[in-house]
């Protein structure tokens, strides 16, 4: 749909001047890191999506070029290159080069725009070695360059009646802020970009990566929208009801749009949230409308249709939602963003919005569907009785923990302080690595956990068996974790770095998988939050003499051992299990803050993970098969330890 509207100078307002970026870049883009390189990227491409959203676009181009730098292009109006009235530079140069300058400040320019911080292609200039911008408009093409945001040519103008409206902006990231590296990961962009072409329905997003000889590209647009999101997550899933039940509508100016799916082999639910097309990893007033309508619809209709006697209880919110794969997409003039990660949806106003908008369309639905109704309703009273059981299991957990002199399980070993920010925790595979570990760490930050055996796989299992399991038991003791289910409270986490600290080889890693799924599944807010962290051990050590050195991969070892003179002699050492280092090299290697490597687990692509864990851990054989035969082959079978 388009609207007309008159988008000049006049509309880009100016907030304030460009505060020195380049010697705080951390405040506007959170990291100097890969993920704030990426960042540049989605703050561009926001600017078209915002053109998207107000009616004017229809195609976005991202190209990332030989040298590495990135053009984004659109078919939208074009940036203005009027003279703007505050600034006496054009509203092109204004955008570029003036922090908060742009059309999503005040209420000419756009009624709704994405993106959380709203920085604008302003940080990015700042943050590139160069950026070339191009606008057409009124059949002229307006040409300028910039270097570290400083305009080097004056804004070139030359008439061009052969392309369409547009604006197009190239930008080379600057390796004296980004000093780990400017290269661009395909996959992490391509995640990111596909989210976007789901949540506005019908924009047509072209991603080309042209650093091989061989172009790969790849299209995303989807009709469908956020239904063909759900529809993508749960592919490899068993649906309770064929139709995806799908709400969309709009009250006060906020857009709302949800899709929902139950399906039958799942024991916990999957719900996104996006509030501007920024998914909102910590919650907020959208998904807390969403989850309060649907256990009041559901206990409703269960009710009316007798499937709830008089003197039953309530259906609660979790069961409810077992087996529901979800997203709610909600789009507020003047969002407001809270939480530690500027992630969390704080508008008052929109639980109410969703509340009534979702209540109304899901009751009407549900009463001309019974069969749809009927499924999900004995789902949820077989999720409400297997719920009754796992609480007389953690009953059974806490009046044992009262009993015991601690309620710490007997075989951690805690560290001396109390403050959780400092605390961090190994989860360690069996007696043998748990000793060593016990010895060689820091007593007074540092907690070792020694896990027996492999923890059962949550996938599979429901909450009653959880619960009875004595390694999960002490897992969630330890580590102060709430129940299943329940809104996640960090001031309840015990330690603020779960570290999984397991064996280089084949148990190893499936020990790993488990403990990753137990986290996602159980309360995926502890990785969505950034506590969950992988050790890196070393695989080898090479001696030389009195000399030694430490090697992660057989890359390194190569490395060093190509370095060496080719007369000296020298020993290797391959560590399979973390029981065959001393406590002394144990804290060198992979303990010591100073020198250790971890990897931080972080989910980019939510509805992948979700259907990556749904694949490999679920009860269903074929897709497994599918997916080994895929990608097997294309794995390298060095790395492969056997």
């Amino acid at each position: 749909m388009t609207t007309k509207s008159n988008y000049g100078a006049e509309q880009i307002q100016v907030l304030e001047g460009l505060e020195p970026v380049r010697k705080r870049p951390g405040m506007y883009i959170g990291t100097t890191g890969p993920r704030g390189l990426h960042h540049l990227v989605y703050e561009v491409v926001d600017n078209s999506i915002d053109e998207a959203l107000a009616g004017y676009c229809t195609h976005i181009e991202i190209d990332i070029n030989p040298d590495g730098s990135v053009t984004v292009t659109d078919d939208g109006r074009g940036i203005p290159t009027d003279i703007h009235p505050s600034t006496g530079k054009s509203a092109l140069e204004t955008v570029m080069t003036v922090l908060h300058a742009g059309g999503k400040f005040g209420g000419g320019g756009y009624k709704v725009s994405g993106g959380l911080h709203g920085v604008g292609v302003s940080v990015v200039n700042a943050l590139s070695e160069w950026v070339i911008v191009k606008v057409w408009r009124d059949d002229e093409v307006h040409t300028q360059r910039y270097e570290r945001g400083i305009p080097i040519t004056n804004l070139e103008t030359k008439p061009d009646k052969n392309h369409s409206t547009g604006t197009s902006i190239s930008f080379l990231p600057d390796k004296k802020i980004f000093t780990v590296g400017i290269e661009f990961d395909y996959s992490t962009l391509a995640g990111r970009l596909r989210e976007l072409a789901y949540l506005n329905a019908g924009v047509r997003i072209t991603f080309t990566d042209n650093r091989k000889e061989e172009p790969h590209v790849e299209s995303y647009c989807y009709e469908g929208g956020i239904k063909e999101y759900v529809t993508y997550m749960c592919r490899d899933k068993d649906p309770l009801h064929q139709d995806i039940i799908f709400v969309s509508g709009e009250k006060n100016g906020t857009q709302v749009e949800v899709a929902l799916l139950w399906c039958v082999d799942a024991y916990s639910d999957n719900l996104l949230g996006f509030a501007n097309n920024i998914r909102t990893i910590d919650g907020g007033t959208h998904l807390e409308g969403l989850k309060t309508v649907l256990t009041r619809t559901m206990n409703n209709v269960a009710r009316k249709r007798n499937k709830l006697k008089d003197n039953d209880a309530n259906l609660g919110g979790e069961n409810v939602r077992e087996g529901l794969t979800g997203v709610i997409s909600v789009k507020v003039p003047e969002p407001e963003f809270e939480g530690q990660t500027k992630t969390k949806l704080g508008n008052t106003e929109v639980r109410g919005i969703v509340d009534s908008l979702v209540g109304e369309v899901l009751t009407e639905y549900l009463e001309f569907n019974p069969h749809v109704a009927d499924s999900i309703i004995e789902k949820a009273v077989q999720a409400f009785k297997a719920a009754e059981a796992a609480r007389r299991a953690r009953e059974l957990v806490r009046r044992k923990s009262v009993l015991e002199s601690s309620p710490l399980p007997g075989k951690l070993a805690d560290c001396s302080t109390r403050d959780p920010e400092e605390s961090e925790i190994f989860l360690v595979e069996g007696d043998s690595a748990g000793g060593s570990a016990k010895q060689g760490r820091d007593r007074r930050f540092q907690a070792i956990l020694p896990l027996r055996g492999k923890i059962i796989n949550i996938e599979k299992t429901d909450d009653a068996r959880i619960y009875k399991n004595n390694e999960i038991q002490s897992l969630i003791t330890a580590l102060g974790l709430g129940i299943k289910g329940e809104e996640f409270d960090p001031a309840q986490l015990r330690y603020h770095r779960i570290v999984i600290m397991t064996d280089a080889d084949v148990d190893g890693a499936h020990i790993r998988t488990l403990l990753l799924t137990f986290f996602y599944r159980y309360q995926r807010a502890l990785v969505d939050q950034g506590y969950v962290y992988i050790a890196c051990p070393p695989l080898y050590k090479v001696e030389r003499g009195r000399n030694h050195v430490y090697c992660y991969n057989e890359r390194q070892l190569q490395e060093h051992i190509n370095s060496l003179p080719a007369n000296a002699n020298y020993s290797i050492q391959r560590f399979k299990g973390l029981g065959e280092m001393m406590p002394t090299q144990l804290w060198d290697t992979t303990m010591n803050p100073e020198t250790r490597r971890m990897k931080q687990v972080e989910i980019e692509d939510a509805a992948e993970a979700d259907r990556i864990f749904t694949i490999l851990m679920g009860d269903r054989v074929a897709p497994r098969r599918e997916f080994i035969e895929t990608y097997g082959p294309k794995l390298d079978l060095n790395d492969l330890d056997i």
